[in-house]
């Protein structure tokens, strides 16, 4: 705890005092009492002597608390405390509040009848509390007599009507006075456009911390980098919010981050400017007058850029680029990531951060790749602190422990409902000793046969219905999205199937594994709607080996199946279907060494194409529907 009793008081307002009277232009209107403290460079009063305060303490009934008295010793009073209290009582104008006001009123009509005892304390403080603003632009400054710590100090609570917000309390009224302090520095930093009124020792502190939060920042420390750059934003840096945006993002925080001051610095933007721009396509509502009014001091240089990054994060074409070896490590993580390993993505990054070069001073991590659309879902809170808690930029330090990995391994994860409760049904193709980007070539036909760009699972799906009209149950021709399974295996998967239909099913696997081997799996064993049902089918070399089929409460086979796949080791009784799933998963994890990356496929970005129908064609006598709109 603070010894209030030491403070050097007399060193404290003396500096305030002349920081006013030199941030004071000569167009700014003054009293004379203004003037004359301009002059003396003091804004104080006369020390108020032991006998004057024991008479204010006779006069109120309570001794004072220790900071305030220490206060009093070196000014009885004080003018413009802050932005908005022009006068603050000594020893003659303190004075018990006594509501006043009525605000007590207001507040008790507020509190509802489960209100309890700390809620109605808080409402009376306007009957008890003792009050020092004199005159003041409708702030409230009350000192709480039943507000006490173990060393006699009071809390000191304001309010402003026009804050819409609760009183705001401070520890004592030392407390009170820095951060008033901050109050003044924090005003007159913004009052001509951002820039500091004047150099005094203040703004001189102000920079220094602001260095040292760059230090500390680069060096992997960034709680003790933000505490620097707290202190000095409160005292009004131009520049501390700036480079505190840029640990917020990476800490998953996006409302209210445009980097202030550095992001329309050709120097920065093409950092800073990404994730600024990314957060505002990601809002279809707002109007792109709103982004160029938060770069109103760009340059033209500046604003052409905004536009052109704007309209190619909008049609998923942003790529983010870096020089030297961090650079080469973000060309290897994209090329991971559009497969599906975003651990391993992460994992490129993070071992070339150390290498990673800063724009500029005001630089403290990379942040473009937070647009990038492969390397932009790679970013959780947990990956954001891991980052900013590397050495990079030349500094050396400590490495922290890596973040744990997305992907949980295998494909019990199927299994687990997620978030919405959506994916209840889904079905995938496994293909070994092939890449990704051959499953088209074996999995659809003509125009079908090409893979997009990476997409999201419902830009992928929106794409495919645009401008579709005819919608018919002839075929099933599944939207797959691809990527590597692991040891030698790529997958093509798709998280919302069309109906099940066993009748017709036709298994993509026969078709898939000409000169290898292709697994297919299809389950709906927590669907919503019919039975639940199960399909494994296995092929290689150009014909279906084993499979099996559990629908309508029984199992059909073909072949000679695994042991380790044998239906009945899962299927042992009516109704204990869903019971099922997580070990079937895991049995043809283990059987073929496979895994799906269940990042990549639930928040990731991939490439996809639509496959052949899963279905055969009608037979004669067999029904189907056809759907046309308009």
């Amino acid at each position: 705890m603070t010894d209030t009793t030491a403070f050097d008081w007399r060193s404290f307002l003396r500096g305030w005092s002349g920081e006013w009277a030199d941030s004071l232009t000569g167009g700014e209107v003054r009293d004379e009492d203004d003037e004359a403290a301009r002059q003396a460079r003091w804004l104080g009063f006369p020390p108020a002597p032991k006998e004057r305060i024991a008479a204010m303490e006779e006069r109120l009934g309570r001794r004072m608390p220790p900071s305030y008295r220490e206060f009093l010793k070196v000014s009885d009073g004080w003018r413009h405390a802050g932005g908005f209290v022009r006068l603050l009582a000594g020893t003659e104008d303190a004075r018990w509040h006594e509501n006043e006001s009525e605000l007590a009123d207001m507040a008790e009509e507020h509190l509802d009848e489960d209100a309890g005892p700390e809620e109605r304390w808080e409402a009376d403080i306007w009957r008890r509390g003792l009050q020092l603003d004199v005159e003041s632009d409708s702030v409230h400054v009350l000192m709480d007599p039943e507000d006490v710590d173990e060393d006699g100090e009071w809390a000191v609570y304001t309010w402003a009507s026009w804050r819409a917000a609760p009183p705001e309390r401070h520890a004592n009224f030392l407390e009170f006075m820095r951060e008033m302090h901050r109050e003044f520095h924090s005003l007159r930093a913004h009052r001509g456009g951002g820039g500091p009124a004047s150099a005094d020792d203040t703004t001189r502190k102000s920079d220094a911390l602001l260095e040292e939060a760059r230090r500390e920042a680069l060096r992997g420390g960034w709680e003790r980098a933000r505490e620097a750059l707290d202190e000095a934003e409160r005292y009004g840096s131009p520049r501390a919010a700036g480079l505190d945006d840029q640990i917020r993002r990476l800490l998953g925080q996006t409302s209210g981050v445009y980097f202030e001051g550095l992001v329309t610095d050709p120097r920065y933007a093409p950092e800073l400017l990404p994730p600024v721009v990314a957060e505002h396509a990601a809002h279809s509502y707002r109007s792109d007058s709103t982004l160029m009014l938060y770069l109103r001091d760009a340059d033209d240089e500046v604003v052409a850029l905004t536009r052109t990054m704007l309209d190619q994060v909008r049609n998923g074409t942003y790529r983010y680029t870096a020089g030297g070896l961090f650079g080469e490590a973000v060309d290897r993580a994209r090329e991971l990531a559009r497969w599906g390993d975003t651990d391993g993505a992460w994992r490129a990054l993070m071992d070339a951060l150390p290498l990673w070069e800063p724009l500029g001073p005001d630089h403290l991590v990379p942040l473009g790749w937070v647009a990038d659309p492969l390397l932009g879902p790679l970013l959780t809170p947990e990956r954001g602190r891991e980052l900013l808690s590397t050495p990079r930029g030349g500094r050396t330090g400590e490495a922290p422990e890596p973040a744990a990995g997305l992907d949980p391994g295998g494909l019990a994860w199927l299994a687990e409902p997620d978030p919405g409760g959506n994916r209840t049904t889904y079905r995938f193709v496994l293909v070994e000793g092939v890449g990704p980007e051959e499953l088209p070539a074996r999995l659809a036909d003509g125009q079908d046969a090409a893979l997009s760009e990476p997409l999201t699972f419902w830009e992928a799906r929106s794409r495919m219905l645009d401008g579709r009209i005819v919608f018919s149950s002839l075929d099933d021709r599944a939207l797959v999205a691809v990527g590597r399974a692991g040891n030698g295996w790529s997958f093509a998967f798709d998280g919302d199937p069309a109906p099940f239909n066993r009748q017709r099913l036709l298994s993509p696997a026969a078709a898939a594994c000409a000169g290898t081997r292709a697994v297919v799996v299809w389950s709906g064993l927590r669907s919503w709607y019919g039975e639940p049902f199960f399909h494994l089918s296995v092929a290689q070399d150009g014909a279906e080996r084993y499979a099996f089929t559990f629908a309508d409460g029984e199992v059909r086979r073909n072949g000679e199946i695994p042991q380790a796949l044998d239906p009945d080791r899962f299927f042992h009784a009516p109704g204990d279907a869903a019971e099922a799933e997580r070990p079937l998963l895991e049995a043809v994890a283990a059987e073929f060494g496979v895994s799906l990356p269940r990042h990549a496929v639930v928040n990731g970005r991939l490439h996809t194409f639509t496959t052949r129908s899963w279905t055969r064609p009608p037979r004669d006598g067999e029904r189907y529907a056809v759907l046309q709109l308009g």
